[in-house]
């Protein structure tokens, strides 16, 4: 039975959202947070495990430190605090797929204590997010569901359990509530996850593809009358995957709760699950609070201390974060700001980098990725990256194209070869003989034909009336199958009547 909503626009008129993400990211570090363990993602289920990851009585964790140094600049990138003292605790909740039934995370005394992150929404509005904490934790194994419609456990008739990901360094970035967003709730939301990614990734501490489950959040949000009432009951989210989700997420438990509410019914405090395909949350299970997790000090690990000189060596490290990153391509670049936005946009900055760095010009680069591109990415439903067409790729058409080999038309159908895997941009020229008409001859003869064919034509632009010279370089495009150069076309026209 489908829920009530309210219209989103009603909603947020009539409740003031506050909202809160908890987001985990998986670092990309070789071996697992507590052994040896090898990391890959999409190997032989259970062949990455040691005593440790499968929580085998008298196995004992190791912490690893380049998780714990990752951890420590994710946290000097979102200006947190960094904790001299750190602890370990154990979390006990029934885990189907942690082998040891716990989860070994930080409590009271994590790693990362109070930041913020400035994150720039579209109309260039820069908002504050308040952090809470950024803690050191293991992830869970992961699994499968047999028998029921598209994997999920309703109806499946047995599951699986691949104890791969278990014991995988995981840092949880928790934000404190987030008030003031108003009905830019999701947008915010949308921006702060992908500023994240962007973090991580210049960091060299993980993929964040959240395809992958490299990077996810669970998504919390309550509804209350106005920005002076008590927060209201919150709904948790769990393991969204994809910005677009997260937004969709909020957007739905807004409208959702909103009609609750207006009712006078009460918000149940649960957790929920995003369903892409309906485009809703369902519920789950009644929400945990802390104290239902018992949590204590692990006995196995010590505290872990940070001095305040190994700080200051991996401050030393840092690399240029994305916000100076992006001023300074866009002034290398030239591009106004609405340009760097829409290339920010469609998730393209890495790509378009790439591609000039490869030879290709900015603008070259940016008509590729944002144009025919894009287009075909949506066409697949699937990322910009994910095309089977490289940067140098795009560079190698857009120096043909320079060259005078390919005009427009020609480059377009090259670029489509390479997406239906027929080679590089050479080959697919090659194999279709797609390279521009170069003979003199034969251009002249095909604008010699094109004008004897109409012949009023030819008579407007004796007298200077230039309006129908598209038609006479359309005619020689057809006759040289699209592979003339539409300026030497003009030029040849202009030459010949002149007579």
């Amino acid at each position: 039975m489908a829920e009530k909503l309210l219209k989103y626009a009603d909603a947020v008129a009539k409740y003031d959202p506050v909202f809160g993400l908890e987001t985990h990211v998986e670092l990309s570090t070789n071996t697992k947070l507590f052994c040896p363990a090898h990391i890959e993602f999409g190997g032989e289920p259970n062949t990455q495990l040691t005593p440790v990851s499968l929580g085998l009585p008298g196995s004992l964790p190791v912490v690893n430190q380049t998780a714990i140094d990752y951890a420590i600049k994710l946290g000097l990138a979102l200006h947190c605090d960094i904790a001299e003292w750190s602890q370990f605790a154990r979390k006990n909740y029934f885990y189907p797929d942690m082998p040891r039934d716990y989860q070994i995370s930080q409590f009271d005394k994590p790693l990362n204590g109070e930041g913020y992150l400035d994150v720039e929404l579209e109309d260039g509005t820069v908002f504050r997010v308040p952090i809470e904490r950024a803690h050191v934790e293991d992830d869970a194994g992961k699994n499968t569901h047999v028998g029921g419609a598209d994997g999920r456990i309703e109806g499946a008739d047995h599951s699986l359990v691949d104890y791969n990901r278990a014991g995988v360094p995981l840092i949880e970035i928790v934000t404190k509530p987030i008030e003031g967003a108003g009905d830019r709730a999701p947008e915010i939301a949308g921006a702060y996850m992908r500023a994240i990614r962007d973090i991580v990734r210049a960091l060299g501490i993980s993929h964040a593809r959240m395809e992958q489950g490299n990077m996810r959040a669970d998504v919390n949000i309550s509804l209350r009358k106005g920005s002076d009432a008590p927060l209201g009951t919150r709904s948790e989210t769990k393991n969204v995957n994809s910005f677009r989700g997260i937004e969709k997420t909020l957007q739905y438990e807004i409208r959702r709760q909103a009609a609750i509410l207006d009712e006078g019914g009460e918000i149940l405090q649960e957790t929920r699950h995003w369903d892409e395909a309906s485009q809703s949350t369902a519920g789950g299970r009644v929400k945990s609070d802390a104290d239902d997790y018992r949590y204590f000090p692990d006995p196995d690990l010590v505290m872990v201390h940070v001095t305040k000189e190994h700080i200051e060596e991996l401050k030393a490290q840092m690399p240029e974060m994305p916000h100076e990153r992006q001023k300074r391509l866009q002034k290398e670049w030239g591009f106004s700001d609405i340009e760097l936005r829409d290339v920010l946009n469609a998730d393209a900055l890495d790509l378009v980098e790439a591609t000039v760095a490869a030879g290709a010009s900015a603008a070259g680069a940016r008509k590729w990725w944002l144009g025919e591109l894009s287009r075909e990415a949506n066409a697949q439903s699937v990322s910009l990256e994910e095309l089977p067409i490289s940067p140098e790729d795009v560079a190698q058409v857009e120096q043909l194209i320079a060259d005078g080999k390919l005009n427009d038309k020609l480059a377009k159908q090259t670029v489509s070869g390479v997406l239906a895997g027929e080679g590089k941009p050479q080959e697919v020229v090659a194999k279709h003989g797609y390279e521009v008409v170069s003979d003199d001859g034969a251009l002249a003869a095909a604008v010699d034909q094109a004008l004897a064919d109409n012949p009023d034509i030819a008579e407007k632009l004796k007298s200077g009336n230039m309006k129908p010279m598209g038609a006479i370089i359309g005619a020689v495009m057809k006759a040289t199958r699209g592979q003339a150069d539409a300026k030497a076309v003009t030029k040849l026209v202009m030459e010949k009547i002149k007579g």
